[in-house]
């Protein structure tokens, strides 16, 4: 290991230095002028971007997810909401990551279900590129607001309509880390004045795209929860809180009623 990489990632505040230095290393060693290329991304290191950045992909379900500057990072505590949706929708045949950034959501379900469309929506075409080298094929890809970009014909028929959709409340945003501050998309991040106003958006017109029974998973904060359940019930949809406090998420669950209810 280069303990001088360590010594300067350590310096620079962080706290993993010698993981975050081997990934470093890992990411140059196929590189023409290794020892060059790993100065460039050390230096990006230690001015503060994300190393998922500087590396080029973040660990997301036990996958690589690509992503780079002006892409938002998924969360390991959105792990979370992806099992809960692979519980909820073994047998859906239709799939839509809303709000998908890169398409980690989208990557993993469609790497996980068997026979299931998958769509991933963003209104940030430079996020949308890498949620097509993501999916790689295996997914249609939408650019539009919310369900404006989504085909007709999905209306009534989606079975799991997973979100990651921004929930930061707008004074709140300064307080974040700098890595996500400064370096990540803010729309990713900025969800208005109560980190509500995409959220409400998504669960008003959940009702007209998904299936009969099919499942809405929203992710969102503790305190934000009751105010998003109340929403889904407004909605229609039967609705419920999960919560994993090991990863510190929490996800609102919509069910659309069916004919059996």
């Amino acid at each position: 290991m280069n303990e001088d990489v360590v010594t300067r990632l350590r310096a620079a505040g962080c706290v993993f230095a010698e993981d975050e230095a081997e990934l470093l290393a890992l990411a140059v060693k196929d590189a023409t002028e290794p020892s060059r290329l790993l100065e460039t991304l050390v230096r990006r290191r230690c001015a503060g971007e994300p190393l998922e950045h500087v590396v080029g992909w973040a660990e997301f379900c036990g996958l690589r997810i690509a992503v780079g500057p002006g892409v938002f990072v998924p969360r390991r505590r959105s792990e979370y909401l992806v099992e809960l949706a692979l519980e909820l929708g073994r047998a859906a045949r239709v799939a839509v990551d809303l709000c998908c950034g890169s398409a980690p959501f989208a990557t993993v379900l469609a790497s996980r279900l068997a026979n299931v469309e998958v769509h991933a929506a963003d209104l940030d075409a430079a996020q949308l590129a890498y949620a097509r080298q993501n999916l790689a094929g295996r997914g249609h890809i939408h650019e539009g607001d919310l369900y404006e970009a989504l085909p007709q014909r999905l209306r009534g028929s989606v079975d799991l309509l997973v979100v990651n959709a921004p929930y930061v409340p707008t004074d709140a945003i300064a307080t974040l880390p700098a890595e996500a501050r400064d370096f990540e998309p803010l729309e990713s991040l900025d969800g208005g004045a109560d980190g509500l106003a995409v959220h409400r958006r998504i669960a008003e017109g959940a009702p007209q795209w998904l299936a009969p029974r099919g499942h809405l998973l929203i992710e969102t904060t503790e305190v934000q929860a009751e105010t998003m359940l109340a929403a889904f019930g407004q909605a229609g949809l039967k609705a419920w809180i999960a919560q994993d406090q090991e990863l510190e998420a929490t996800v609102v669950v919509g069910r659309q009623p069916g004919s059996a209810d």
